[in-house]
């Protein structure tokens, strides 16, 4: 949203200095011309003032001594001639006989004005050619033209205009900066606002947005400052119930245990079915209390990480690697495989949560797919991510199964039977989003599950 705003306020800036800088070169070097030519049709008529003088007396020698100081001064060439084109002056190398010469005399005889100059340019170079009849409208004696040169004129519009740019540059420059000073002022908060808001909807532990910019945005903080500690705090006391809670069970869970197994020697055969029931109902009691300390665990970690910002760092392949030499004597139990794939990649995670993400995938995918073969790899993905992935050859999840394999306590139906609580997917998934990671599960092919595990790499956030 920022890059966008700038990019409008920019345009805005850029426009406006535009619409003021472009007419003011055409201006000033529009006005640079006017004088050049009135300065030069100022000494045409004194030419042929003088011609028509010379012409009336017979004696060019005066207006020759004119023609040729003016020529050795400014460097621009004359033309004078009769009323039959006869050539009285000719200096600077301006011939009369030259067609565009010859042009602008047959005009000026004729009374006829000549076409107006173009503008002069910073790039002008070429001479402009001026015109004038010696004598009256109604007799005319002579002609004469000018050549009259552009350069100091080219020169002066080139150090106006250096100024008009140079003054639209400053202009811009400031427009840019009060525009980039804006968009951080009004969105700066707001970005920090959103990102609060996305570790609130992660479940993470927000920091308070500081109270910054407008009025209304500072407003806006505030009130979600307040609303994030009510969340949190009810967060808290809800992880806090599960915690003790659990914790507070395993005392008379052990103490169940330990009864229960005594009294398997002192039962009946008629009633073992009963008391496997129970034992196996107990193991599953058990595990799913351990799972819920876990959890519970797992989320109050992740609230840390989100407040105190916590850097670690370590090899993912590496970690990867080691948790599949550990699991491959299970893999061999259940008659599947586990490999190993991939490169060495430096995230930011520490290598316990990535041994306990990886157990708990490895574990799923085993559990529920024996038999298949188990490829764990580690790789850079585009931007900022690693990706640790865990891809089975099992039966896999359907699509509608897919959307839901990550809520809590969710089994598929035909996995009932299995041991298990639902919650090892939950679990990863907090220690994934503690270091503002995220988990993607998606189908493999040409079957199976593909659980991807992206966490940001070091360099991106050192």
């Amino acid at each position: 949203m920022r890059t966008r705003v700038l990019a409008v306020l920019l345009a805005f800036v850029v426009l406006a200095t535009a619409g003021f800088a472009l007419p003011l070169l055409s201006v000033t070097a529009t006005e640079r011309t006017q004088q050049l030519l009135i300065a030069r049709t100022a000494d045409l008529d004194r030419f042929a003032a003088l011609a028509d003088q010379a012409m009336a007396a017979d004696d060019p020698s005066a207006l020759l001594a004119e023609v040729t100081r003016y020529t050795e001064l400014y460097g621009e060439g004359i033309v004078v001639v009769t009323v039959r084109r006869t050539p009285v002056a000719e200096t600077g190398g301006l011939r009369a006989a030259d067609p565009e010469v010859a042009a602008l005399v047959d005009a000026a005889l004729r009374n006829q004005p000549s076409r107006p100059a173009a503008t002069v340019r910073p790039w002008s170079r070429d001479p402009v050619l001026l015109a004038r009849p010696a004598g009256t409208g109604t007799k005319v004696s002579g002609a004469v033209v000018l050549r009259a040169s552009v350069t100091a004129a080219a020169d002066d519009v080139r150090r106006s205009w250096f100024a008009v740019l140079a003054g639209a540059a400053v202009v811009t420059l400031a427009g840019a900066g009060l525009a980039l000073g804006a968009t951080r002022w009004v969105l700066g908060p707001m970005r920090r606002l959103d990102r609060a808001v996305g570790d609130l909807t992660a479940g993470l532990r927000p920091r308070h947005a500081d109270l910054a910019g407008p009025p209304e945005l500072r407003q806006l903080t505030a009130g979600f400052n307040r609303m994030s500690d009510t969340v949190t705090e009810a967060l808290e006391a809800q992880r806090r119930l599960v915690a003790d809670t659990s914790h507070q069970m395993r005392n008379p869970m052990t103490a169940l245990r330990l009864r229960v197994d005594a009294l398997g020697p002192a039962l009946p055969p008629s009633a073992s079915r009963t008391y496997e029931g129970a034992v196996g109902e107990l193991d599953r009691l058990e595990a799913l209390l351990d799972d819920l300390l876990t959890l519970a665990t797992a989320e109050h970690r992740a609230g840390e990480l989100s407040v105190t910002g916590e850097h670690a760092r370590c090899d993912a392949g590496a970690v990867a690697a080691a948790q599949v030499h550990l699991w491959q004597p299970v893999a061999e139990q259940v008659g599947g495989v586990v490999r190993y794939e991939g490169e060495p990649v430096t995230v930011a995670a520490a290598e316990a949560e990535i041994a306990q993400v990886l157990d708990v995938l490895l574990d799923n995918a085993l559990k529920y797919a024996p038999g298949a073969e188990v490829t764990v790899a580690c790789r850079r993905e585009g931007g900022p991510w690693a990706v640790l992935s865990v891809r089975d050859t099992g039966p896999g999840l359907a699509p509608e199964e897919l959307a839901q394999a990550q809520s809590r306590f969710w089994r598929a139906e035909r996995h009932r039977a299995l041991p298990g609580t639902g919650l090892g997917l939950a679990i990863a998934e907090r220690l994934t989003a503690g270091r503002r990671g995220r988990i993607e599960l998606r189908a493999a092919v040409p079957h199976g599950l593909d659980v991807r595990v992206l966490l940001p790499r070091a360099e991106e956030v050192s």
